[in-house]
């Protein structure tokens, strides 16, 4: 089940306070899940199911797949975890935070960049003065050319960047 980007529910700074949310609601905290959110916690960046099962880089053991995505989708559900598409990729999973998060990625060369839901506030503004739509961009990306490729003339970049 995919719950929708808007959807707000509860938010956890850390792995602690979501397994906290998840007692609170009455939910068992499992070995499985607690990797899966320790994992999310200390990523820098949001990860795939496959990356968590493999151990997110070393950060947890390693876990069975099917196990991730049913955790997932549960944590999901309750608000603690939110998934992105950052580009044509498989979905990724963070925790969901206080502050957060939404994504420009630039299609030259796939750079990722977090930046806090304030500072798209003034493009949010045009967008709904100009087209009556107040856009939310947590949960896909905007996505253009950054700086470097932009100066980087059209010809010189492969055709697979070109079209990433």
């Amino acid at each position: 089940m995919t719950v929708s980007a808007i959807t707000t529910g509860p938010v956890a700074q850390d792995a602690q306070a979501a397994l906290g949310l998840m007692r609170s609601r009455g939910f068992r905290v499992t070995v499985a899940r607690r990797l899966v959110l320790e994992a999310l916690a200390a990523a820098t960046r949001p990860l795939s199911a496959e990356e968590l099962a493999a151990g997110a880089g070393g950060l947890v053991p390693e876990s069975d797949l099917a196990s991730v995505y049913r955790n997932l989708e549960l944590l999901e559900e309750l608000g603690l975890v939110r998934h992105v598409h950052l580009g044509h990729g498989p979905g990724l999973y963070e925790l969901s935070r206080t502050a957060p998060r939404e994504y420009l990625i630039c299609e030259g060369c796939d750079e990722v960049q977090a930046v806090s839901a304030a500072e798209l506030d003034e493009v949010r503004a045009v967008v709904e003065r100009s087209f009556g739509l107040e856009p939310r961009f947590a949960h896909f990306p905007l996505v253009g050319l950054c700086r470097g490729c932009r100066a980087t003339p059209t010809s010189e970049r492969s055709d697979d960047d070109a079209h990433s």
